[in-house]
């Protein structure tokens, strides 16, 4: 079994925000074995002196698009599954190389594309997959023009192999049971309109609350559970009020909404970083006058929706919801909530609640004895500089993934 011993790490707890100086951590297969303040005897493992830098766990984004390689959905139409394929490697790659060892995809990707990298067939990070989104006829799953009758064959489009419609509870059912038979990890529905979409209001109520507990019964029942795309308070709400654990977005929330979702213990995923892109990119890669504008009025509430939801209580796990071209702007996340936040906060979100999230605490998101050895080594303190996690991961000396080396530049004995 290989060991891996760090040692002479300050070790980031994002929980509490501390740093430990003198820290050692030994790695035996894909666990972390021990974590101490005295030394840790190192037998046959591999030494790597981290030099005083902080050692802290791998990041977690919640809300990514594997598939999604065009900012303005509809290219994809004419997107072949082996193009769509091939353009998520890439993809992959560059959101380890910036330190997220964990993602989870909330529409799209399938249960192939995380064997593939379970195997390590693909460089990338751990995914949770929900297979494709699912939403009402008109809705933000909907991908057809208006001069479109019938639906299209996913066979040979990938816009078609990462959506689909449901409608009526047998519909919703039958969907679900089918995203579970493919293997996902949980759940995404569409439970009102969106930026992306074209035709659809962003305060339009997609689903009706028969609907979305029936997605939610189905999903519980398989030992997973739903995840909802909603900006308005009203779609919010009434989605958590049917037992859906995860909302995304959630830009339009209210105040009494945002303690609801306290109360009933519902996590927020907030994915600022889209809309900021969105609204300095968006026009060159094709995005509609009236997307842009839609976008205009989510990106001016996203703060005061993270405001609110900090207020409340409600626990928020980081998101970057970015697609194709834009995904290069992954990081940015961080600035943009340490806008409102403080930065021991926003490292939490990317960390231990994601963890939570996922269903995974003690598991993913800490440095601790037994959980996965997913490890960043980083040249400065985010805590005081969060662009020490920026900039593609430059300032990433090591990357660690389940007790293995994406990337070492220090010295290993």
């Amino acid at each position: 079994m290989t060991r891996i011993l760090f040692r002479n790490a300050r070790l980031l707890a994002p929980a509490d925000g501390t740093l430990v100086a003198g820290t050692s951590v030994l790695v035996e297969g894909d666990r972390i074995r021990e974590v101490s303040t005295r030394p840790i005897p190192a037998g046959d493992a591999t030494v790597v002196d981290c030099g005083g830098r902080t050692l802290m766990p791998g990041l977690i984004d919640c809300h990514v698009h594997v598939f999604l390689s065009e900012v303005s959905l509809r290219a994809l139409e004419v997107v072949p599954l082996t193009l769509m394929t091939a353009r998520a490697v890439p993809a992959l790659r560059a959101m380890l190389d910036r330190g997220f060892t964990t993602v989870r995809d909330a529409g799209g990707a399938d249960w192939g594309i995380r064997e593939a990298v379970a195997t390590g067939l693909l460089p990338g990070p751990r995914l949770f997959v929900a297979g494709p989104a699912i939403g009402q006829t008109g809705g933000h799953s909907d991908s057809r023009r208006r001069t479109d009758r019938g639906g299209t064959a996913p066979c040979a489009n990938a816009l078609a192999f990462t959506h689909a419609i449901a409608d009526g509870v047998a519909g919703v059912r039958r969907a679900v049971r089918e995203r579970l038979r493919q293997g996902a990890d949980h759940v995404k529905i569409m439970a009102s309109g969106g930026v992306a979409s074209p035709h659809d209001p962003l305060e339009s109520l997609q689903y009706t609350p028969a609907e979305i507990r029936a997605a939610v019964e189905e999903a519980a029942a398989f030992g997973r559970y739903v995840c909802a795309h909603a900006y308005a308070a009203q779609a919010v709400a009434r989605a958590v009020e049917c037992g859906v654990r995860s909302i995304e977005h959630g830009n339009l929330i209210d105040a009494p909404t945002a303690e609801l979702m306290a109360d009933r213990g519902a996590f927020l995923v907030p994915t600022l970083v889209a809309y900021d892109a969105i609204e300095r990119f968006g026009a060159e890669f094709g995005l509609g006058p009236a997307n842009l504008e839609k976008n205009r009025r989510v990106l001016e509430a996203g703060r005061r929706s993270l405001e609110l939801a900090r207020a409340a209580g409600v626990r928020m796990a980081y998101g970057s919801d970015l697609l194709g071209q834009l995904q290069p702007d992954q990081s940015r996340e961080l600035r943009l909530r340490a806008e409102v936040l403080p930065a021991r906060e926003v490292l939490h979100s990317a960390t231990a609640v994601g963890a939570e999230l996922l269903g995974r605490p003690g598991e993913l998101g800490v440095v601790a004895p037994g959980a996965l050895a997913d490890l960043l080594v980083v040249d400065g303190n985010p805590l005081e500089d969060l662009g020490r996690l920026e900039a593609q991961g430059a300032h990433l000396s090591v990357i660690l993934q389940g007790g293995r080396f994406h990337k070492n530049r220090l010295t290993a004995a």
